[in-house]
C-alpha cells in the first residue's frame, strides 16, 4: 500500500515538473497537493473501515448470545479502531510527502505519533469499560470494586503512554526517561498520594471482604448510614436512608472504624435490644388475692400454680412464719411480670425462637430498674422490624399496670397538679 502511495506522489511531482513549474516551487506545490490527496485518502479509508467495522460488530453482537460484544458496540470500540487505521496510514505517508522538508517531517510525524498513542489508550479504555459493564452484570462480581481495578490499570497505562509521548516529542530514550522518573518518584508519590492510598485500601477491602456494593454500613465519622452504591479507587459512595449521598475516602475504610450490617442481614434474625425503666418503689411482694387474680392471665396460670405449690411446700417444710410477707419464699409483681413477658415473647409470631430470647433485669440506675428485651425478629426488613419491636413494647406498656408496676418517667403537669 505504501509503495503504491509513494508511486502516486512521485507521479504528482513528475507531472508538476512536466507542466513547467520551477523545481523549487514545484516541491512546495507537490507537498500541498500530496497533503490534500493524503487527507482525502485517509478520510476515505476511515469511512470505509468505519462502515465495515461498525456494521460487522453490530452484526456479530446480534448473532451471539454473550452481552460482551453488545457492550463493545455501546462503548463505540469499533468506531475508535476505525480512526486508528487511517492514522497509521498517515504516519507511514508523512515521511514520503515531506522527505525534502526534514523539520516539518519531524514535527508532523511526532504529532501523528502522539495522536496514535492517545487513540490506542482510548481504545483500550473502551474495552476495559465494556469489561467493567459486563462483570457488573454478573452476580458473582456485582459486589466487587471493579471500578477500582479498572482505574488502577488505566492509570498505569496512562503513565506508560505519557512516557512514550514524552520520549516521542523530546527524542529521549525511554530508559533514560524512566531513570529520571525514578529520581522524582517522591514528587510523584506526593502528587498521587490519595490515589495510591485508595488503591491499597481498595485491594485490602476486597481481599478481606470488608465491604461490598449493596452492603448497609454505618460510618459515624462521615455521617453515613445506608447502602454502598459504588466503590472506586478514591471514594466509596453510600446512599443514606434519607436519600442523601455520602462520599467516604476509600482508605478510611481501613484506617477508621465503621459498622457493616451484612452479617445481620445474612443471619436468621435481627436483634431487638431495648429496655423500659421500672420504678423501684412499685416492686413488692404479691398478696394471695392478687395472685389469684393474676391466675386469670392465660400465659401465667400454669406457672403461678406451679410456683404456689413449690413455695407452699418450701415454707411448710421450714415452718416459715407467713404473718410477715418477707419471711420464706414469695412471689413479687416484678418477677411475675418478667415471666409473663418471657411467655409473651415465646408466643410472639414475629420472633425467631431458635435464637436468644429473654426478658432480663439490668443493673439498677438512679432513674429506675431497666427491664430489657433481648430477642431476634424473623423479619429483617426495616419497616417490619420496627413494627414488630413497637408491637412488643406497646404490649409491655399496656400490660404493666396489671401487675401494679410503674414506669419511671419525668413528672408532667398533671402529676404535679395531683
Amino acid at each position: 500500500m505504501i509503495k503504491i502511495i509513494e508511486t502516486i506522489f512521485s507521479w504528482c511531482n513528475y507531472l508538476l515538473l512536466k507542466i513547467g513549474f520551477n523545481p523549487s516551487i514545484a516541491s512546495y506545490v507537490s507537498v500541498i497537493v500530496n497533503s490534500v490527496l493524503l487527507c482525502a485518502l485517509a478520510y476515505s479509508i476511515y469511512i470505509i473501515f468505519r462502515i465495515v467495522l461498525v456494521t460487522a460488530m453490530i452484526f456479530i453482537a446480534r448473532k451471539t448470545k454473550t452481552k460482551f460484544d453488545d457492550l463493545l458496540v455501546s462503548n463505540k470500540t469499533a468506531k475508535y479502531i476505525a480512526h486508528l487505521i487511517p492514522l497509521l496510514f498517515v504516519y507511514k505517508s508523512v515521511p514520503i510527502i515531506l522527505n525534502e522538508f526534514v523539520y516539518w517531517e519531524t514535527v508532523f510525524g511526532k504529532l501523528v505519533g502522539v495522536y496514535i498513542v492517545l487513540l490506542v489508550l482510548w481504545i483500550i479504555r473502551t474495552i476495559f469499560n465494556a469489561i467493567r459493564d459486563y462483570l457488573k452484570q454478573d452476580p458473582k462480581f456485582s459486589d466487587k470494586p471493579i471500578d477500582s481495578y479498572i482505574q488502577v490499570i488505566m492509570i498505569v497505562l496512562w503513565i506508560f503512554g505519557t512516557i512514550i509521548i514524552v520520549s516521542e516529542i523530546f527524542d529521549i530514550d525511554t530508559k533514560n526517561l524512566l531513570a529520571i522518573l525514578g529520581a522524582i518518584s517522591a514528587i510523584i508519590i506526593l502528587i498521587f498520594r490519595d490515589t495510591i492510598l485508595g488503591f491499597v485500601a481498595s485491594v485490602q477491602v476486597s481481599l478481606n471482604d470488608m465491604v461490598r456494593i449493596g452492603d448497609w454500613i454505618t460510618f459515624d465519622k462521615f455521617g453515613a448510614d445506608g447502602d454502598v452504591t459504588e466503590i472506586n479507587l478514591a471514594t466509596v459512595k453510600v446512599r443514606n436512608f434519607d436519600n442523601t449521598t455520602t462520599t467516604i475516602p476509600t482508605y478510611s475504610m481501613i484506617s477508621d472504624s465503621f459498622r457493616n450490617w451484612r452479617g445481620m442481614l445474612d443471619s436468621d434474625g435481627r436483634r431487638i435490644k431495648r429496655y423500659v425503666l421500672i420504678k423501684a418503689s412499685s416492686i413488692r411482694f404479691m398478696k394471695d388475692q392478687e395472685i389469684e387474680n393474676l391466675k386469670r392471665i392465660q400465659l401465667l396460670s400454669s406457672y403461678i400454680q406451679h410456683r404456689q405449690n413449690e413455695i407452699a411446700k418450701y415454707n411448710s417444710s421450714h415452718n416459715v412464719d407467713k404473718t410477715i410477707a418477707i419471711n420464706g419464699r414469695n412471689m413479687t409483681n416484678f418477677g411475675l411480670f418478667r415471666k409473663y413477658i418471657t411467655q409473651y415473647l415465646h408466643n410472639h409470631p414475629g420472633l425467631n425462637k431458635d435464637m436468644i430470647l429473654l426478658c432480663r433485669q439490668l443493673q439498677p440506675t438512679q432513674n429506675g430498674i431497666p427491664l430489657e428485651i433481648y430477642a431476634f425478629s424473623n423479619d429483617k426488613k426495616f419497616e417490619n422490624y420496627e413494627y414488630i419491636m413497637s408491637d412488643i413494647f406497646d404490649h409491655i406498656f399496656a400490660s404493666i399496670k396489671y401487675f401494679d408496676l410503674e414506669i419511671c418517667e419525668m413528672p408532667n403537669a398533671a402529676d404535679v397538679t395531683k
